[in-house]
């Protein structure tokens, strides 16, 4: 399909898309135009970066016509907060000729004033799960009305614990509804999700998990450990011409803040972080901030990174090898973004070899290997994760025999031979009455009286 012309959109989302400059709709576009149209459930299989969020949001725009009512008639599940954002400000600006009410919520802000938002009411409602579920039991946000359930990025919502979530907002929303759902991959979790709530989707799969990206060129660097990856990574930084915008992606937050604070010092205010152990009022500056391009370095985990459009990335560098082979494929989605060139470099130490060589199974290629650069220090210095753990020997149990009379064994004190024979109350008792006092023999002594 060479124009939006071609799928007889609406003259108001015409507009919005010249002025966005979108020549043609991306294959998963075009394939998922028809299907959401007719109405039927529908999954769609597509790589990062291939243009998702227009492809579920044209055709639902193109059919929502005007309402006031206070309700909202399409549901977007995303997440992460920051993904709530970012769809949100593309539908604003899908809709910019529409007259169309958009509003996200997500949490780690205050509920109370989301509410407040929600009773004014909406056309589009963006949420993540937790949030949303939240909103619905508290009466405020009624679910009644919903036509169109999407469920954007699920396997990274799957994987984050969301299916009991999912579950009962499945319960909450009208079953006469259509499904829409967009994954990178698919996998058992999903299919089972499927199968317990869709009514035979249409499944539309564009750039399976596994295809490369075409326009991004791929290399890798075998590095001898951890510090020696940071040396590494300042040397790359360095060329601000070549590395213009940088994405580093790190396995986990505690690699993240370690590794941004070995590198803030040289490179300061170029450089930021993001995890989920950040407020939201740090992470969202911190996307604004690296997205407008006043941050040239951003360091990021890779369910932070999942799903965000951020433009013009020239560089992904894989900091740590992903242990799945899939994450590899969203990381270096990152860049090579509206059919511009990307580039992505991955750093594997010997023991993430195994993780490199799945990724290279899984892509069916081979990625090129870089010489290591001989200005580069390579560093002696191992973190406690690359420090050889110590083994203790075990020399199996001690027999120790001891002796009848060790020191530590001596004959009790006569004191302390005596025998617990009850207290001098007792036995005064007993010398007086000559029997015992307790209730049991008292009753067995009245019961020998009345047979005499």
């Amino acid at each position: 399909m060479n124009s939006f012309a071609d799928l007889n959109i609406s003259k108001h989302l015409q507009y919005a898309i010249d002025d966005l400059k979108f020549d043609a709709p991306t294959p998963i576009q075009t394939e998922s135009f028809p299907v959401i149209s007719s109405g039927k459930d529908m999954v769609g299989i597509a790589q990062t970066g291939t243009g998702k969020t227009l492809a579920y949001m044209l055709p639902v725009l193109h059919d929502l016509k005007f309402s006031n009512q206070v309700s909202p008639r399409i549901l977007v599940l995303v997440p992460t907060r920051e993904l709530v954002l970012q769809v949100v400000d593309n539908i604003k600006d899908f809709s910019k000729y529409m007259n169309i009410r958009v509003l996200g919520v997500y949490g780690g802000t205050n509920i109370n004033t989301q509410m407040q938002y929600v009773a004014q009411g909406c056309d589009i409602l963006v949420a993540t799960p937790g949030r949303l579920y939240d909103l619905a039991l508290s009466k405020i946000l009624q679910l009644k009305t919903i036509k169109k359930l999407i469920i954007d990025e699920v396997d990274v919502m799957l994987d984050l614990g969301f299916r009991f979530q999912l579950s009962n907002i499945f319960e909450l929303i009208p079953e006469k509804r259509q499904n829409i759902m967009f994954s990178a991959t698919m996998t058992e979790e999903i299919n089972a999700l499927i199968d317990d709530f869709f009514v035979v989707p249409t499944k539309v799969s564009i750039a399976v998990s596994g295809t490369p990206l075409e326009n991004i060129s791929q290399q890798c660097y075998s590095v001898p450990n951890y510090y020696t990856k940071i040396n590494l990574l300042a040397h790359l930084l360095k060329d601000k011409t070549l590395m213009k915008k940088v994405l580093v992606f790190v396995e986990s937050k505690k690699s993240a803040d370690r590794l941004f604070e070995k590198l803030e010092p040289q490179f300061s205010s170029e450089i930021c972080v993001i995890h989920s152990n950040k407020s939201q009022n740090y992470r969202i500056r911190s996307i604004e901030q690296f997205d407008q391009g006043k941050n040239r370095i951003m360091i990021a985990t890779d369910v932070m990174a999942r799903g965000m459009d951020l433009d013009k990335i020239s560089h992904v560098i894989n900091f740590d090898t992903p242990d799945f082979p899939e994450n590899y494929m969203h990381r270096i989605g990152r860049t090579g973004r509206a059919e511009e060139l990307g580039n992505a470099i991955l750093f594997s130490t010997e023991k993430e070899q195994d993780y490199k060589i799945a990724i290279e199974k899984l892509m069916n290629i081979t990625i090129p290997e870089i010489p290591f650069p001989k200005e580069v220090t390579i560093s002696t210095e191992l973190t406690p994760e690359e420090q050889p753990k110590k083994k203790e020997l075990n020399l199996g149990p001690k027999n120790i025999k001891r002796e009848a009379s060790s020191a530590g064994f001596h004959e009790k004190k006569d004191k302390n031979k005596k025998l617990n024979e009850g207290g001098s109350y007792r036995k005064k008792l007993e010398a007086k009455y000559k029997k015992p006092q307790s209730r049991g023999d008292k009753i067995q002594n009245s019961k020998a009286r009345k047979k005499r």
